[in-house]
């Protein structure tokens, strides 16, 4: 176990949102903050923590982890398929090159786990065997590593992220058939870099989503973010056979955690008034991500204290327009 300083939980380390008038266009995702403009994007990556389709809490430094931990990713997935990034100009911003985003997130698992309702667990416990391009056995058990790395796409929606097959991509109009099998192709070779990576810093990177995007040329690039927390699940590898062995988690350093603090407290899809996070759990998750992203990166992180919004806009001015 790495013991690391804890952020402050006062306010000094947690960036809600941005309202930057002289950087393009704003769109408000889940957790970023997005300024468009005419040939690149400005992602601005937030404090805030979504699951089960709706912001749930603010966990500090977290935004700052997401940017820092996709910075690694992309360098050293760069050979294997183009990413959209121009710069990182600020602990919690990347600038990238203007894609036209295609409307499928590609989902690799290596084992069945997960308690949203699209997960592969939540959806065997269900019943469902046959999901289209691949069919499971009965008597699997929850966090049971599959026969071999599966993808399971999804609609890129506002509300409800929709399961899709290779079919259902291609004749729903989402992609071209040629498109489909390229991506398909770069998102099992960037999981097993991941994979092979995670491995030896002590990680099981369990599963992940990408999302692409073509360039004016039809070039296909890899955007928003990559193996980040936020996109992936990391179990602590030493720890996983005795824990699942003994009918326990898997120790998970991802949101993860707090996704069963709130399934098991609460229905976060159908509840309108939700329990709002203990401070002791999102500090918690807040140490977790920390720890993640010096045991994938190796290096030290460097929290940042005083006005991130006042900084980040300072670290822009040569993007204001």
């Amino acid at each position: 176990m790495v013991y690391l300083p804890r952020p402050a939980s006062n306010g000094m380390n947690i960036l809600e949102k941005t309202d930057f008038k002289n950087l393009g266009e704003k769109y408000t995702g889940k957790v970023r903050d997005v300024y468009s403009q005419n040939d690149k994007v400005i992602l601005i990556s937030t404090d805030r923590y979504s699951a089960f389709d709706r912001n749930l809490a603010l966990i500090p430094c977290k935004g700052q982890v997401l940017t820092g931990i996709s910075k690694f990713w992309f360098e050293n997935t760069k050979d294997i398929v183009k990413n959209h990034v121009i710069d990182f100009p600020d602990p919690n911003v990347v600038v990238g090159k203007k894609c036209k985003i295609l409307a499928v997130e590609v989902v690799p698992r290596a084992y069945i786990t997960g308690v949203t309702g699209t997960s592969l667990w939540t959806l065997y416990q269900k019943g469902k065997r046959d999901f289209g391009d691949f069919v499971l056995p009965d008597g699997m058990h929850k966090n049971q590593k599959l026969e071999k790395v599966v993808l399971t796409p999804t609609t890129k929606s506002e509300e409800h992220d929709r399961p899709l097959s290779s079919k259902d991509i291609v004749y729903g109009g989402h992609m071209t058939k040629d498109q489909w099998e390229k991506i398909s192709a770069i998102a099992l070779k960037l999981f097993q870099r991941g994979q092979e990576v995670a491995l030896k810093h002590g990680l099981i990177l369990v599963d992940t989503k990408y999302e692409f995007g073509t360039t004016s040329e039809g070039e296909i690039m890899l955007v928003d973010e990559i193996h980040t927390p936020d996109s992936s699940r990391y179990w602590q590898a030493k720890t996983y056979e005795k824990r699942i062995a003994s009918g326990l988690e898997p120790e998970n350093f991802d949101k993860e955690f707090l996704r069963l603090w709130f399934k098991e407290n609460c229905d976060p899809y159908k509840d309108e008034v939700l329990p709002k996070a203990p401070a002791e759990m999102v500090e918690e998750l807040s140490r977790r991500y920390i720890q993640i992203y010096e045991q994938i990166t190796g290096d030290t992180f460097k929290i940042e204290t005083g006005d991130i919004e006042k900084r980040i806009e300072n670290n822009l001015k040569k993007y204001t327009i």
